[in-house]
């Protein structure tokens, strides 16, 4: 809003009694502009609009985008950086047939300071990858974004079963199950289930259905109630190895292989192209995920970790 605000006044356009600085909120020309911010869902679930400007929309959630959608009559125009190598945007809104794309440089602002285009420019020599998103508005690779994969069309013949992992969930979360296979230092992942309100015989008739049989399943060790359940329906249910840090140990871990995800294990797809590390509030990148497109990749840390954690095991592998 502030920068708003500087542009009325440049043209000597604002008004106090026009601007409500309680609710962000100013008149202009018989017309409401209303400022809301994404961490504020009463607002963003409040009141409807006939036009909806969308500032960094590569910021919000698809959930967050869906419930703006719904309350906006005429028209929406979203500006975002293409700094994400996958995004909702790229899948749920540019393909749309009443959509129109327009890709803007810093070319294309005349009102960018010279310093600021200077710098924008300095990044051809200093950083590729942000010359790329920044100057020449294309996508790119995340640097938070923690692991690469490939997809397969199936797992390979000779790859070698570890074991099955499983995540509990209920309401809101998934309970998912997955299977991992080892060549050399390739992992294979296929999806299994990914699915809510699953009670424990719901889960049970799953793993039968999958064919488990008396495979190891690693289950989420914080579920003690679920393994002994499933254990007395039959199931070859172990807790998952835990310890100081088990979460980075475990993505350490799984980042010493190439991993490849089947084809048609779409959750599982979607997760690892979206874990994230958290960055600092100057953009810096932690050392701790973001907590959330996860439930997959859980289950496949139980699966490998518990069995694969031992010291000095593998190699880096270079891809």
């Amino acid at each position: 809003m502030r920068d708003f605000l500087t542009i009325l006044k440049q043209y000597g356009l604002y008004r106090e009694e026009n601007h409500n600085k309680s609710n962000s909120e100013y008149k202009l020309n018989g017309n409401l502009i209303e400022f809301i911010s994404v961490d504020q869902p009463q607002k963003i679930r409040g009141r409807k609009r006939d036009i909806l400007f969308i500032n960094e929309a590569n910021e919000l959630d698809y959930e967050d985008w869906q419930q703006l959608v719904f309350r906006t009559q005429e028209k929406i125009i979203i500006d975002y950086n293409p700094s994400d190598e996958y995004h909702w945007i790229y899948d749920k809104v540019i393909p749309r047939d009443d959509a129109d794309f327009y890709r803007t440089t810093y070319l294309d602002n005349p009102f960018l300071e010279q310093s600021i285009v200077e710098e924008i420019e300095r990044l051809k020599e200093t950083d590729e990858q942000y010359w790329q998103i920044y100057g020449l508005g294309q996508r790119g690779i995340s640097k938070a974004t923690i692991f690469k994969y490939y997809e397969t069309d199936k797992i390979p013949d000779d790859a070698e079963f570890v074991s099955f992992g499983a995540d509990a969930g209920y309401t809101n979360d998934p309970s998912t199950l997955v299977s991992v296979y080892k060549k050399d230092y390739n992992l294979y992942i296929q999806e299994h289930l990914y699915r809510t309100m699953m009670t424990t015989k719901d889960l049970s008739d799953h793993f039968k259905q999958v064919g488990v049989g008396r495979n190891t399943i690693f289950f989420d060790s914080a579920e003690p109630r679920l393994i002994d359940e499933l254990r007395r329906m039959g199931h070859n249910i172990q807790p998952s190895l835990k310890g100081r840090d088990s979460v980075n140990a475990g993505i350490d871990l799984l980042k010493r292989f190439k991993i490849h995800i089947t084809k048609d294990s779409d959750h599982a797809i979607q997760e690892f192209r979206n874990y994230k590390w958290q960055e600092d509030r100057s953009g810096k990148l932690t050392n701790k995920p973001v907590d959330k497109n996860n439930h997959i990749i859980d289950a496949v840390r139980y699966a490998t970790y518990s069995l694969l954690s031992r010291p000095n095991f593998g190699k880096y592998a270079v891809h």
